[in-house]
């Protein structure tokens, strides 16, 4: 049984899962690039829940697996920060959805595309495909933020 040598080599393979990789597309289409096909960003999206009633669906942010500083989290830390996130894209609103006008008499708290702010452990969490959707309540929407990254705590 003959050892072969270790590689040198210093590249650290990067983990991406299915749910980044949807989130990224949908953001991709947002964003009107046309490098990616239309129909298979609809496919995946069609593959996530449909929210009913006064309901919104929530791609919670990820964080990077990588700090500032070059540090690898490791994948059991990084899920816990998932679970404990309180950010997350919209990405899609149910039908009933901030239409109540005496409750919101100034329109929606939120959009489809936006991200929002809501409560540590709020909604029902959904495993899917590469990690977890949330169900809010749309009165569970405590703001909007432009960037997730300059909200959370930065390791």
């Amino acid at each position: 049984m003959s050892k072969e040598p270790l590689s040198t080599s210093t590249e650290i393979p990067k983990h991406k899962n299915a749910l980044e990789e949807k989130y990224q597309a949908a953001s991709d289409l947002t964003e009107d690039k046309k490098h990616l096909d239309p129909e298979t960003i609809e496919d995946q999206r069609d593959q996530l829940p449909e929210p009913s009633g006064w309901r919104i669906l929530v791609l919670p942010f990820t964080p990077k697996e990588k700090t500032k500083g070059g540090i690898i989290i490791a994948q059991e830390s990084l899920e816990k920060l998932r679970i404990a996130t309180n950010c997350g894209y919209v990405i899609k609103l149910g039908p009933l959805a901030y239409h109540d006008k005496e409750k919101y008499p100034t329109g929606p708290w939120c959009k489809k595309g936006e991200w929002v702010i809501f409560a540590r452990y709020a909604g029902s969490r959904l495993p899917i495909e590469g990690g977890e959707v949330r169900l809010l309540n749309d009165d569970e929407v405590l703001g909007t933020i432009d960037n997730p990254e300059s909200v959370l705590h930065n390791i």
